[in-house]
């Protein structure tokens, strides 16, 4: 996969998007910047911070994707491949229903996925060195390049949804103590029920992830 490298970029997002609307770029691609000025966090607020820190945007044709994943939930897919790849660094880092990375109870990154016709964006953003956006650090040694790189070998190895998804249903326990964001609305996972889709019963009402 071919990935463009930049120093700084208002947010790895916005311009993969827009590269790929314009047709100047086609997807599979990777865009990685060591700053970012302006990057998109959930419910569009900022995600933006210095060297040292990792800031990725990945774009796949959907029929890259496994058969069996719900473009719904595309981010969990996405963010529990990225854990994967932290914990072979010996980061414990568990992921937050639908797209947040922690350490314990400290955010310490997330992922945020756009579809644009057949392409799928994802967008993650990580505190490796740096405690950034009011939010903790790993510090972890790897570079942003590296990690990106570790990152793609094993997303491009297209794991099924159904495996993905066996390993997170029992991590999805640990996010019982926390509460989401259902648009205006914040509302305890305490009591949620995780469907095999990755969306939530949540309040007698079904709650999926894309973000």
């Amino acid at each position: 996969m071919e990935i463009l490298s930049f120093n700084t970029l208002p947010s790895t997002q916005k311009y993969l998007l827009e590269q790929l609307e314009e047709g100047h770029l086609k997807a599979p691609v990777a865009v990685v910047s060591l700053e970012q000025s302006s990057g998109i966090g959930s419910r569009d607020n900022s995600w933006s911070g210095g060297e040292g820190n990792f800031f990725a945007s990945i774009a796949l044709h959907t029929d890259m994707l496994p058969e069996d994943l719900p473009l719904s939930s595309a981010s969990i897919y996405f963010s529990f491949i990225m854990k994967q790849t932290l914990k072979v660094l010996n980061e414990e880092v568990w992921l937050k229903w639908p797209n947040d990375f922690y350490v314990n109870e400290d955010k310490v990154g997330g992922t945020i996925t756009k579809k644009t016709n057949d392409t799928l964006v994802c967008g993650i953003g990580i505190n490796l060195k740096n405690s950034q956006n009011g939010y903790r650090a790993l510090q972890c040694d790897i570079s942003p390049h590296k990690l990106l790189e570790n990152y793609l070998d094993a997303l491009q190895k297209f794991p099924k949804w159904k495996q993905v998804f066996s390993e997170f249903e029992v991590e999805f326990e640990l996010s019982r103590k926390f509460s989401v964001h259902i648009g205006s609305d914040k509302k305890s996972l305490s009591d949620a029920v995780l469907c095999d889709d990755g969306s939530l019963i949540l309040e007698g009402e079904k709650v999926f992830s894309l973000r």
